[in-house]
């Protein structure tokens, strides 16, 4: 395997030859298991841990190897073993809130192309999620494409995709039955040899399915192999909630040269610093928020809000408006947690506004 087939181009090659990364050997995170890295370089796979220096400089766990990262190797002393000296930049960042009270920033995937947003098309469909989803990916820097997979458990499939559609803008939606092999190689045709995928949804919609699936349809394209070797589980028969079977992130070489990133399914979808991604998104809603009367309108009843008319007229569906609001809510929230300027900031607005309402009450 050569460095061009991991994913390895002119963005890497130029970080790789930064002061003290010139005598590295670069290779790409394939695996994060309890303490060590399952890499991948052009000559043979490695089992590594963090140099104390690189663990020492990091600020949080956004500095530390995550999946899909290049970093730069020193060989260890053991077969088989090497030692993390650096991370190189990464070109696009996959990440999320982790779940719980906690505020930190939690690393999906690195470097990715493409990500496949994944929904089944059973009774777990919930356009709501695929927007968070859909924000998180326009965040990162990869292109988004959503994959209605279970096609075969749907009435109505087209129109199901008509409804998500009407809430992705711009983003490419595909129906699809991993367990048919409908559609499978819609897959294919968005990432390239040496591009590298993700897929990310919640548990029981078929991620894993599809990568075997995937396996399966380039293996009779290219060679007579076996078939894919992957864990699937069925969902839950009475609430279509399904079961954890991807545990932990990796790195799967797909046949035909591409890479793809399988991830545990997400219960918890919160964002983390998502503005540019909140508005792409959301494109729909700021392109009406142009119309209104005030720049500073907060779509909560001032004359002239265009976005308020746009609800009334049907133009815009109040769920999704709703959604929009609550996601700029979570994001404020988290940058106000992060960053102590625009938390005065909020906090100095406020007590503007409180003072102007209690200076109009004592007129009356």
């Amino acid at each position: 395997m050569n460095l061009k087939d991991l994913g390895w181009n002119a963005f890497f090659e130029n970080q790789s030859r930064d002061e003290g990364c010139q005598n590295l050997t670069p290779a790409r995170v394939i695996e994060e298991l309890r303490g060590l890295y399952k890499l991948q370089a052009a000559n043979r796979e490695y089992l590594a841990e963090i140099a104390g220096r690189l663990r020492y400089l990091a600020r949080d766990r956004g500095d530390l190897p995550a999946v899909g990262d290049w970093v730069g190797i020193a060989a260890g002393a053991s077969e088989g073993r090497a030692q993390i000296e650096a991370v190189f930049p990464r070109r696009t960042k996959l990440s999320r809130k982790v779940a719980g009270r906690t505020s930190t920033e939690q690393i999906v995937a690195a470097n990715v192309d493409t990500v496949f947003v994944v929904s089944s098309l059973n009774n777990d469909l919930n356009v709501r999620r695929i927007e968070r989803y859909i924000a998180i990916v326009w965040e990162s820097g990869a292109r988004p494409v959503v994959l209605l997979n279970k096609s075969d458990l749907c009435v109505d499939p087209t129109g199901a995709a008509a409804k998500v559609e009407m809430v992705a803008p711009g983003v490419p939606v595909h129906t699809m039955s991993a367990s048919q092999c409908e559609g499978i190689e819609i897959v294919s045709s968005y990432i390239l040899r040496g591009e590298t995928g993700a897929l990310i949804g919640s548990s029981g919609v078929g991620k894993t399915s599809i990568i075997k699936a995937l396996i399966e349809h380039e293996q009779r394209a290219t060679y007579s192999g076996g078939p894919a070797q992957l864990r699937v589980q069925p969902v839950r028969d009475g609430d279509d909630k399904g079961r954890h079977t991807t545990t932990s992130r990796q790195m799967i070489f797909l046949p035909g040269g591409a890479i793809l990133i399988d991830t545990p399914g997400m219960r918890e979808i919160q964002l983390w610093e998502t503005k540019e991604g909140l508005e792409k998104a959301f494109e729909d809603i700021e392109q009406l928020a142009v119309g209104c009367k005030f720049r500073d309108c907060n779509h909560r009843g001032e004359p002239g809000c265009a976005v308020e008319c746009a609800i009334q007229t049907g133009q815009l569906e109040s769920g999704r408006f709703e959604n929009y609001r609550k996601l700029e809510a979570e994001m404020n929230f988290q940058k106000r947690k992060s960053d102590p300027e625009f938390a005065q900031e909020v906090k100095s607005k406020w007590k503007i506004i409180h003072k102007a309402a209690r200076n109009k009450g004592n007129r009356y």
